[in-house]
């Protein structure tokens, strides 16, 4: 079809995430006359991008239980009787976003994420977003109370796959055009550089142009997927590390949209890599268990590499702000390979969803040594060192607690519960939830390093999401990007949940900034 008529929209974006969706449901919204296509490459059963294999939380700033009862499907009055929730202000928020990405992230990108980050949750629950306390993730029952913990609490019922499924729904609602099996693989462009349109590949093999009045929103992802584009960026290695997500997101429309004068900005050699299951696929998430292959408890047990040595400080923070990286951590030991262990009272405050006999290969023994010998079938090379760590590890526990008898564990906070004591520590220690590996049966999982999503993109205006110039700093005309396309926010870590919630905020930024432009034209053209 190459030289055939242009189709003419209101508003284009490309890719159906959770950030395209809610840019399609933002220029909708400002005018519900506008046409608004959303082009995706992937086939429609790949829906989703890397939304769909979250876990579907949201960080948001919240006053209290008060403030996210209203937008949340699974609390009764009874239930809401027991649960501990302290408000998450701005200030947290943004403590933590500086703290993890050490102090680099923008802070005008920033501000804008953290001050919006509320009203656009309770803007997706308009939206038909379903959420729900995230009890299992983020809260432990202790003494008949629900405690929750890491200033994040919400996650969308049937988490990644009802999120893409509840924007699906919502999109068809609000009469937005959706077309799968539609890669872009050119932004047509005027002779002053403003973004006037797309050109699209047909199943065919043939391209067609797209042309969009109000402008081009770009939502397709990072290049998490693109093996070389990892290596080139990210560094030698990271070819081998698993992908957690769509197979899709590869880095095409990052590279058009450099080539098209977008500024390049943020951590282009950091990502959001996690602990993730060795026995998972290596090429692209399993559409089914999705963000089960995530491996979470480290916390509560240690990690151990193949030599046998531990590499981290498995209680340095509350997961939230810790696993995002202990994925590079993993891919830097030998082989990319580590193992998590606990012993019988850990094994207890492990999710299910993560580590139940039906999702992960469980490695068990009732001894440490057995446990040794059970894992050197599955790469484990000094299993000498791997009981000396433990015992090591017991000892310097057992001295702590003996100077400490008074520090309670307790898993949803910070409890200083460690290895370090007057007669010194260990040479890494474990600073929180340093419970004693001494109670049989024992058990571990073998894990390796899963990237979600890549930290480098491009520049955009922080209040209409406008990519910027690299040539004079200034918005080019027609074109916006949101979700892992936008650069700047993180940089080698992230606080869990605001992946999406980052998407939503800029999503909705460029929706509406991109329908004002397209309704201002329309009125010109009238006149």
């Amino acid at each position: 079809m190459e030289g055939s008529k242009p189709e003419h929209y209101d508003v284009v974006v490309v890719g159906s995430g959770n950030a395209g969706f809610s840019a399609a449901s933002a220029a909708k919204e400002h005018n519900h006359s506008l046409r608004v296509l959303v082009l995706e490459k992937a086939p429609s059963s790949w829906a989703g991008g890397n939304s769909t294999f979250t876990a579907g939380a949201y960080r948001t700033v919240f006053k209290g239980l008060e403030d996210v009862l209203p937008i949340v499907h699974n609390v009764t009055p009874d239930l809401a009787k027991r649960i501990d929730m302290t408000p998450y202000t701005e200030q947290d928020f943004m403590d933590d976003l500086q703290r993890v990405t050490g102090g680099r992230t923008d802070p005008h990108l920033a501000n804008e994420l953290v001050n919006q980050s509320n009203d656009t949750t309770k803007w997706l629950a308009r939206n038909g977003i379903k959420f729900r306390l995230s009890f299992e993730r983020q809260a432990y029952e202790i003494e008949g109370r629900f405690k929750f913990w890491g200033g994040m609490v919400l996650n969308v019922v049937d988490g990644g796959k009802g999120l893409t499924l509840q924007h699906q729904t919502n999109a068809v609602k609000r009469g937005i055009e959706v077309r799968y099996e539609s890669p872009v693989v050119g932004l047509i462009r005027s002779d002053v550089d403003e973004v006037l349109g797309v050109t699209v590949r047909s199943s065919s093999g043939s391209t067609y142009p797209i042309l969009a009045t109000g402008g081009v929103i770009l939502c397709a992802g990072g290049f998490e997927a693109n093996a070389s584009m990892r290596a080139a960026n990210l560094g030698p290695g990271w070819d081998k590390a698993y992908v957690r997500g769509t197979p899709h997101n590869t880095g095409e429309m990052l590279k058009m949209a450099i080539d098209a004068g977008a500024k390049a900005v943020g951590n282009w050699s950091g990502c959001h890599s996690t602990c993730w299951d060795a026995n998972a696929p290596t090429d692209a998430g399993d559409q089914q268990l999705t963000n089960q292959f995530t491996k979470s408890g480290y916390p509560l047990g240690l990690m151990i590499n193949t030599d046998g040595d531990r590499f981290v400080d498995e209680g340095l923070d509350m997961r939230n702000y810790t696993y995002a990286k202990f994925g590079r951590a993993i891919l830097q030991q030998p082989n990319g390979l580590a193992f998590q262990v606990w012993d019988a009272t850990g094994t207890g405050w492990l999710r299910k969803e993560e580590y139940a006999p039906d999702v992960v290969e469980r490695i068990s023994a009732d001894s440490i040594q057995d446990l040794a010998k059970n894992l050197t079938a599955r790469g484990l090379s000094r299993p000498e060192t791997f009981v000396r760590t433990i015992e090591e590890y017991n000892q310097a526990v057992s001295a702590h607690r003996q100077e400490n008898p008074s520090v309670i564990f307790d898993p949803s906070k910070k409890d200083g519960l460690s290895t370090r004591s007057s007669k010194g520590g260990l040479e890494l220690d474990k600073t929180n939830w340093a419970l004693p590996l001494t109670k049989a049966p024992f058990l571990a999982v073998k894990v390796t390093c899963g990237v979600t999503f890549t930290f480098g993109g491009v520049k955009a205006d922080p209040k209409t999401a406008a990519v910027v110039s690299e040539y004079n700093e200034q918005a080019i005309p027609g074109l916006f990007v949101a979700g892992e396309m936008l650069g700047g926010l993180f940089y080698d870590n992230y606080p869990g949940g605001s992946g999406l919630t980052s998407g939503a905020v800029f999503g909705r930024k460029a929706g509406r900034a991109a329908a004002e432009r397209a309704s201002e034209k329309k009125t010109s053209a009238k006149l």
